[in-house]
């Protein structure tokens, strides 16, 4: 058994010291006034947004975990978890994108990393058929609000 009290201790902390630095990153950012853009646009604010999230997120966890009634423990005796994670996620990074279209990648990597995370062994066909469809439905509704977020709110060209 791992212990997670540490770990998210030590997570959270991580989290924290990124969000701050990419505040600090985004804040120090180029301005263009010169082009007499509008301030609220600067390029840093994006991320700037995300760090503070981010520090807010990592404080949480540490706190969290350092609380005393804290116990979670994770099994971490069967690597195969761990290894289909990198899998479908270098598959998702180095095979899906840039070779199909963003939201038919990330709806394929969403419905395998949805139904791989979610199944159990001792399930039967029909109860496997069901998690399959709901993977496939959760899969569409968020690659599509994605695809949307990205190309709608943040003016991404997405391939």
């Amino acid at each position: 058994m791992l212990r997670m009290k540490t770990a998210d201790v030590v997570t959270g902390l991580v989290l924290c010291i990124l969000g701050i630095a990419m505040v600090i990153g985004g804040y120090t950012m180029d301005r263009l006034e010169i082009r007499s853009i509008h301030p609220a646009s600067i390029p840093g604010l994006v991320p700037m947004i995300l760090g503070v999230l981010l520090a807010i997120c990592g404080a949480l966890l540490t706190f969290t975990s350092l609380n005393k009634s804290y116990k979670f423990d994770i099994d971490v005796d069967d690597p195969k978890m761990l290894f289909t994670a990198l899998g479908l996620c270098l598959g998702f990074a180095l095979v899906l994108l840039g070779w199909i279209p963003f939201a038919i990648a990330t709806f394929i990597f969403i419905t395998l990393a949805s139904y791989f995370f979610r199944e159990s062994r001792g399930e039967t066909t029909k109860d496997k058929a069901l998690t399959f469809a709901k993977s496939i439905a959760f899969a569409a509704i968020m690659s599509a609000a994605i695809s949307a977020l990205f190309r709608y709110a943040f003016l991404v060209r997405l391939p």
